[in-house]
């Protein structure tokens, strides 16, 4: 393209006289003025989205991005949520085998695995017994199934998918149990298998629940079954939703608008990734020591520099500052911080609330009254945080965790409400050049930060598969998870829906 441009360049020169005259000089610069400011607009269009303008040095902020355009939602193509089952779908039976389930994780971990637990006793016929929440994770949390979530909606809503029942019944306590951990991201077949169990035993106890079923390549209706259960049938208790909707009032009485912002800066995450910049050689022995002293944590020494250089740690609340002016949000913009304990408190967070003030959070939005039943149960606040967050007009997570995948797939499968995924990994090496003098705040960053994030702000598009160049099961890990993105399964057309 580059030889044939130069090439083409001077087979036109060579025409021109040798002295060429006044008229003649005026005429080829015309020309090529008009050719560049073509080339300039066609690759503005290009780059920018629609009624995104370039930002000049000398334009503030709020000059570049018109103000809806901050908030608008991406433009969904007709797609609406479609999670009835096909014309092929029967009513389930009352199955006299049962399965139980200890779910493992944090909330949202719990959550998923609960919805894959729903199609799993749906293939294996199995009456599916009120899962065991866990207890023993680093929240520890004692909370059971019905203080998170509304237990007979639970029920209901699923009785014509699978029989689910608060208890086993008594008689089969004792009974020798099949005890399974079974395979991760396991297919239709891998289940289908796994029925031969009911021969010997009436009841099969689950290890774990996370990341039981493959994310692609089962059957459509159980793939809408797990939307049914995860969107539909897993509503969070009556104390949860009500005070849930209090806060989002609050928060909408304040200033109309506003993002939810997930930050990942709590003490187990930045220990867990072994990420350490921006922090003090205390604060990093602190978190080196925790994570050599947690048993179940596989990764003992972690190279931080790697680590965050490679987009695996989550931004710090000065990263998020920058990352948030240079989108193009006033310092007035109100932020809602969905997440528990910032490590260091207001040390590290004053980072973002100097940039933006009008920063809240549940403390600050409810009363210790209100809190009160809620605050020595990570999982229920965790709650209140997941609803805030489907319900803001701009949700951001600072990292990519269960959290931040199950907000994301849920905001998708309501309509695509604007979700804005920081590329971490290339915003690292813009941070870097910031530091090092390489770049300055301003027009300059802006122009780089949002050319570098128009495809990532929730628009349509469909659940990516696994990464090239793995074989084996090792690939199924690397696909993007199905509550993360549950298009085109559960989110389709209306003109294409069965």
């Amino acid at each position: 393209m580059v030889n044939k441009r130069v090439s083409s360049h001077f087979r036109t020169a060579k025409f021109l006289p040798r002295k060429p005259s006044p008229y003649s000089i005026i005429i080829y610069v015309i020309l090529l003025s008009g050719f560049s400011i073509f080339i300039f607009i066609f690759y503005s269009n290009d780059v920018f989205e629609d009624g995104q303008k370039p930002p000049f040095s000398g334009e503030s902020r709020s000059q570049q991005i018109p103000e809806e355009q901050l908030w608008e939602v991406p433009f969904s193509r007709g797609l609406h949520p479609c999670v009835k089952p096909s014309s092929k779908y029967k009513d389930a039976g009352g199955w006299d085998r049962y399965l139980t389930v200890r779910s493992n994780g944090g909330l949202n971990q719990m959550r998923t695995g609960i919805s894959d637990m729903v199609a799993v006793a749906r293939i294996m016929n199995a009456t599916l017994v009120i899962p065991q929440l866990d207890k023993r994770s680093f929240w520890q949390d004692s909370s059971a199934f019905s203080d998170i979530f509304d237990e007979h909606h639970f029920i209901s809503t699923l009785e014509g998918d699978v029989k689910v029942i608060s208890e086993l019944p008594k008689e089969l306590e004792s009974v020798p149990r099949a005890r399974k951990h079974f395979t991760s991201w396991s297919g239709l077949s891998y289940y289908e298998e796994m029925t031969k169990l009911w021969s010997d035993y009436q009841v099969i106890h689950v290890a774990k629940s996370d990341s039981r079923l493959a994310n692609n390549d089962l059957p459509l209706d159980i793939q809408r079954l797990r939307c049914r259960a995860l969107y539909h049938a897993l509503r969070f208790s009556p104390p949860i939703e009500n005070l849930g909707k209090k806060l989002v009032e609050r928060l909408r009485s304040r200033g109309g608008r506003y993002i939810a912002l997930h930050l990942r800066y709590e003490k187990d995450m930045l220990s867990f990734t072994g990420c350490t910049y921006g922090l003090t050689d205390a604060e990093s022995d602190e978190l080196r020591i925790m994570r050599e002293s947690t048993s179940h944590w596989k990764m003992k020494k972690i190279n931080s520099t790697e680590q965050r250089i490679e987009g695996f740690c989550p931004l710090t609340p000065k990263e998020v500052g920058i990352f948030l002016q240079a989108l193009g949000y006033p310092p007035s913009t109100l932020i809602y911080i969905a997440a528990g304990e910032i490590y260091g408190g207001n040390t590290h967070l004053s980072e973002l609330t100097s940039r933006f003030p009008n920063v809240v959070s549940k403390e600050s939005l409810a009363t210790k009254e209100e809190l009160k039943t809620f605050i020595k149960h990570a999982s229920q606040t965790a709650a209140l945080d997941y609803i805030i967050s489907i319900e803001s007009d701009v949700f951001i997570p600072s990292y990519s965790g269960n959290m931040a995948r199950a907000v994301e797939g849920h905001r998708r499968f309501l309509g695509h409400r604007k979700t804005i995924t920081p590329d971490r990994k290339g915003l690292v090496e813009i941070f870097d050049k910031l530091e090092i003098g390489l770049l300055k705040e301003g027009s300059s960053l802006s122009y780089l930060v949002m050319q570098l994030h128009k495809k990532r702000q929730g628009a349509p598009r469909k659940r990516g598969g696994p990464l090239p160049g793995i074989k084996g099961r090792a690939r199924l890990r690397t696909e993007e998870s199905f509550y993360q993105n549950p298009h085109p399964e559960c989110i389709c057309n209306v003109h294409k829906a069965p």
